[in-house]
């Protein structure tokens, strides 16, 4: 695999070795042991999929400490757009973001830390997206920023009247009215 920093220290795209030929194509998605080499080391507990149609957006979210999460994520069918956050106070990329197009032909992955909130938009038709947590999801540790929060800046890449939010994700204080609790001098986050 090869490891490819981005803008924000800690979050990289992972891009596997991918073995093609007439029959189709074959990958390792995730090796502890090699993760642990040239990423960092790592305890994944839980794995998750979504399925959403063309213009969804799920997203901003995070887990508050004691339940904060790390996350592997990347796409088995179609295309998405995947923005990680950096929400931990005191960092220098603090408000910033990363975005990485994850799909099934580039069979990118995008590490996220803990200390990020995550999100992601559908560019295609259709989308199935998978994602490795290295803690447990606990509702009562959820939390989230808007998705449109304007010093944010982020380009979805998706016209605004074709995005389709959760109930809930049309609700999320921007990041300056939020409650984070995340700061870069905390071992919470790591």
């Amino acid at each position: 695999m090869e490891v490819i920093n981005t803008d924000i220290e800690g979050v990289v795209i992972i891009q596997p070795k991918v073995f093609g030929d007439h029959r189709g194509y074959f990958f390792e998605s995730f090796s502890e042991r090699d993760f642990a080499e040239r990423v960092r080391p790592v305890n994944f507990v839980q794995d998750n999929e979504s399925k959403s149609c063309y213009g969804v957006l799920r997203g901003l979210h995070f887990q508050k400490p004691p339940h904060s999460q790390s996350k592997l994520v990347r796409v088995v069918k179609g295309a998405v757009l995947d923005v990680a956050v950096d929400i931990r106070k005191g960092s220098p990329t603090f408000g910033h973001h990363v975005c990485v197009e994850l799909t099934e032909e580039n069979h990118r992955q995008l590490f996220i830390p803990r200390g990020f909130a995550h999100g992601f938009a559908v560019l295609s038709e259709e989308a199935v997206f998978q994602y490795k947590c290295d803690d447990f999801y606990a509702p009562e540790s959820e939390g989230a920023i808007a998705w449109n929060d304007p010093d944010l800046g982020i380009d979805w890449r998706i016209p605004k009247d074709d995005i389709v939010l959760s109930a809930k994700d049309m609700h999320h204080p921007v990041l300056k009215e939020a409650c984070i609790p995340f700061d870069i001098n905390e071992d919470y986050y790591i």
